[in-house]
């Protein structure tokens, strides 16, 4: 039986939510708050292995003596504040970043993006066919992942995890400034000719599918992919001893694609080159 460290109880803050007494461990953030109680606060850019970045701000709420909203992802829970999310002034916020992010960026493979425009009310095309877009063909440069910034938010998890919270490679970061910026390699070149590793890290944080597997671009492009036809099976990567876990995704008995438990006491969701993509040898595949 392997032993779990626990650590020192923490006290409970005690705070308003919507008008209800909340009570959550002192180092929440509002947006645990929020879900411990049920509450569905949208966001994007906020990952449950990484420190937040405040980027998106769709999930910003309503603090009762604060000037400006304050995004739920990264404010801390506090004894006494008054907290409200579902606000007019709130929904007219997300309602408008949500549409400056469908007129300008691909959504369509970004997790309840279109669940969320509908619920805010959200009108991505009232900026006209004119708004601004990368319309930029995605780049196919090696046979594991793809980058397809046409459905990029800069939302920094990809930086993040690729950097000094997780891999330490720092094979890629922000270049270009104002609308020209987008998430790119040294000098923009290649990733074979780039200080990527391939962990594929980048690919387990990103919200959107503008980094995605090889496999799932192709059956994307293909129209074969099929969440509903998919199972996923977690088991323990059999290339070295650390123990990573993996979560093998199949469909119509092949592996499509290569996930982590982000609650595992080993990786955190994260894995090496050889357990998230050397998975064809299981299938005889080259």
């Amino acid at each position: 039986m392997t032993a779990i460290p626990l650590g020192a109880p923490r006290r409970l803050v005690e705070f308003t939510l919507d008008g209800q007494e909340a009570r959550v461990p002192e180092g929440s953030t509002i947006l645990d708050a929020c879900r411990a109680a049920g509450k569905d606060v949208p966001t994007l850019c906020q990952g449950d292995t990484l420190r937040p970045r405040n980027a998106c701000r769709v999930c910003v709420v309503e603090v009762e003596g604060s000037r400006t909203l304050v995004p739920a992802c990264s404010r801390g829970a506090e004894p006494g504040m008054e907290v409200r999310t579902g606000t007019e002034r709130v929904r007219h916020s997300r309602r408008i970043v949500l549409e400056l992010l469908a007129s300008s960026v691909d959504l369509s493979t970004t997790p309840r993006a279109a669940e969320w425009i509908k619920e805010y009310a959200a009108k991505p095309d009232r900026f006209g066919p004119d708004s601004a877009r990368l319309d930029e063909e995605p780049r196919i440069d090696n046979d594991l992942y793809v980058r397809d910034y046409d459905k990029c938010i800069l939302c920094y998890k990809c930086v993040d995890a690729c950097g000094d919270q997780w891999q330490n490679t720092f094979a890629i970061s922000v270049a270009g400034r104002g609308f020209d910026a987008r998430i790119a390699v040294e000098h923009d070149a290649p990733l074979t000719d780039s200080a990527c590793v391939y962990c594929g890290n980048c690919i387990e944080v990103c919200p959107t599918g503008a980094l995605s597997f090889k496999s799932e671009f192709d059956m994307r492009a293909a129209g074969t992919w099929d969440e509903s036809k998919q199972s996923a099976t977690t088991t323990v990567c059999a290339y070295c001893g650390v123990g990573c876990n993996l979560t093998l995704h199949v469909q119509e008995n092949e592996i499509v694609k290569v996930t982590s438990p982000h609650d595992n006491p080993v990786t955190h969701g994260n894995l090496c080159i050889k357990g998230r993509f050397g998975y064809q040898h299981v299938q005889n595949r080259g």
